[in-house]
């Protein structure tokens, strides 16, 4: 067969020109990672593994770099060692998470998905945030009834009365929950709101075990929520999602009904945020 490459008959390859000779193809070349870039793939890995063998295999550098960028990152506390030997945050790199997400802007974020969620119900959709010990609302979307929940973006409500409050909590430490009563004393807004620790420790870990919470009219007479936290890339519940209506027209158990999806747009706005897992 003849091809490009192949001498007209009667030519010998030594009479062809340089550029007539066929040039053989160049193996490619791995690229070169910069130092930054090492740090970079370093750091992701010790974050996501933790071990420092398990760094060596996941960016594919020889053990004295990983190292080397290992024991500097920890100098610069942008990584901790533990005891244990793993690679934890360190106050740096959790400062930066902090800074990040101060200038998360949640209400657009979440916006999307609460109108979606409404609707799917044809209830109110509150999105609120943890400011000190109450539950202030940033997102607030109504569905087409004829009447108004009694709420509005910027109402401060305390986090035992109401549920996103509460989902709130569900994130607080044994002894969290405990500095939270003494501060506040959980004083009573309706006749079913929690007012003892007993009580709140009963219903926060009923709240982990299922995933969500209620306000069965805890808040305001005659309004109930199912609500769910909303996690961000530190893991914390500094938000979280309500399904609100009147119980005129739903009952405790149709708004528990409703918990699935409570529980789907609330994951769906932690991961918008950046949580994983």
């Amino acid at each position: 067969m003849v091809t490009d490459s192949t001498p007209a008959p009667g030519t010998r390859r030594g009479d062809l020109s340089p550029g007539d000779v066929p040039v053989p193809p160049v193996p490619p070349v791995a690229p070169v990672l910069g130092a930054s870039e090492k740090t970079l793939l370093v750091l992701e890995a010790a974050m996501a593994h933790g071990r420092f063998t398990d760094v060596v295999e996941a960016t594919g550098l020889a053990k004295a770099t990983t190292h080397r960028i290992l024991a500097t990152l920890i100098d610069r506390q942008f990584v901790s060692l533990a005891a244990d030997g793993t690679y934890l945050p360190g106050p740096k790199i959790l400062s930066l998470a902090g800074q990040a997400m101060a200038r998360i802007d949640i209400a657009a974020i979440a916006q999307p998905f609460v109108d979606e969620l409404v609707e799917r119900t044809h209830c109110t959709v509150h999105v609120g945030a943890k400011n000190g010990d109450e539950i202030v609302y940033l997102v607030r979307a109504d569905s087409d009834k004829p009447y108004l929940m009694p709420s509005r973006v910027g109402l401060a409500i305390p986090l035992h009365t109401s549920g996103i409050g509460k989902a709130v909590l569900s994130g607080f430490t044994d002894q969290g929950l405990e500095r939270f009563v003494e501060r506040v004393g959980l004083p009573r807004r309706t006749p079913h709101t929690i007012t003892t620790l007993e009580e709140l420790r009963a219903e926060v870990a009923e709240i982990r075990r299922l995933g969500y919470a209620m306000d069965r009219e805890e808040n305001v007479p005659g309004v109930a929520c199912v609500a769910a936290p909303i996690r961000d890339t530190t893991h914390s519940i500094t938000y979280g999602l309500s399904i609100s209506t009147l119980t005129l027209e739903h009952s405790i158990d149709q708004i528990e009904a409703m918990a699935p999806l409570a529980v789907e747009a609330a994951e769906r706005i932690s991961a918008a945020l950046g949580h994983t897992g």
